[in-house]
């Protein structure tokens, strides 16, 4: 991705292969904005290689001929102008790997910051502390996908499951606010043992990190294994909860799962934000703070953005209470 010519490093620059304002929820972030969109954007290549990669198009589009995606040419500002236009308080680099694409990122969310917004890594977290202490006076939202604990599965995807594990205690510990993605895949790292050994670490790091369990459809390489049952859903989320996680959410299965897509309040139960999908339907929520008993809940709320806030803000769809 970046290469020595003659003493100037040349690095993936002035383009995107994606682009797509949607709900904040898709990242998914579920303590960050609630109800409001994000401006999305990748670039092209990864440094996995996971066959079931939902983003293969762009993610693999440099290793398999058969991803085809193609760049176009875009100014840093002319990306934030597009976020300032449709009042998207956030932008999220996303699609691809942002880590090797950190120089190009932190070039769009200079211009970004100055306008109010609030920047974020969609990543599989396999991070140094170096480009990590380089994007950190930009970025604020991180979301990691945590794909097992199992070493030789971690393998197989071109990963090394110490170097996620260390990726989010970095990002936890350096102020990253960190959500953490798992994807269940039948027969790859849907059993209790396996389930229970990542929320355990994720615990390990902080309770208040929230955790979501995603289903998997069939995609890229991978057609031929079925979808998540919901079930499995439903035993991960029991398994989140009774190692100590505060947010344990279960996701891809809108309407399946009960409440638990649901924010609810760790002190008092109350429900503070309903989603069905990646929609909002209520937001009971008080600033950063339960409606209800007025408990703090962790997350980057309306109330801590940075300042100045973005100048044409879409009004809020869903029911206040």
């Amino acid at each position: 991705m970046r290469f020595n010519d003659n003493g100037t490093l040349r690095v993936p620059w002035g383009y995107v292969s994606s682009l797509q304002v949607d709900p904040i929820e898709k990242k998914p972030f579920f303590h960050a904005f609630p109800g409001r969109d994000a401006l999305s954007f990748g670039m092209l290549g990864c440094d996995f290689h996971c066959g079931y990669c939902q983003n293969w198009v762009t993610s693999q589009s440099l290793r398999d001929p058969q991803a085809g995606a193609q760049p176009s040419f875009v100014k840093p500002e002319e990306l934030v102008e597009i976020a300032v236009r449709r009042g998207a308080p956030v932008m999220v680099s996303t699609y691809n790997e942002p880590l090797i694409t950190a120089d190009w990122a932190v070039a769009v969310f200079k211009p970004a910051r100055e306008r109010g917004i609030v920047c974020g890594f969609v990543s599989n977290g396999n991070v140094t502390r170096e480009v990590l202490e380089y994007i950190r006076p930009y970025v604020d939202l991180y979301k990691i996908d945590l794909k097992g604990f199992d070493d030789r599965h971690y393998r197989e995807l071109g990963g090394v499951l110490e170097n996620t594990l260390e990726g989010i205690r970095l990002t936890h510990a350096l102020g990253f606010w960190v959500e953490v993605v798992t994807l269940l895949v039948p027969g790859f790292n849907d059993s209790d043992d396996e389930i229970r050994k990542m929320a355990d670490f994720v615990a390990s790091v902080s309770p208040d990190i929230p955790w979501h369990l995603t289903a998997f459809h069939p995609d890229y390489k991978m057609l031929d294994s079925g979808r998540t049952p919901v079930e499995t859903l439903l035993r991960a989320h029991a398994i989140g909860k009774s190692a100590g996680l505060r947010f344990v959410y279960a996701g891809n299965a809108p309407g399946s799962v009960g409440n638990l897509e649901d924010t609810v309040c760790p002190d008092c139960g109350e429900t503070l934000i309903r989603r069905v999908g990646f929609t909002v339907r209520e937001n009971c929520m008080r600033g950063s703070a339960c409606g209800k008993c007025g408990a703090k809940i962790p997350g980057v709320w309306e109330e801590n953005a940075a300042e100045p806030r973005v100048g044409s803000v879409v009004p809020l769809s869903f029911k206040s209470c």
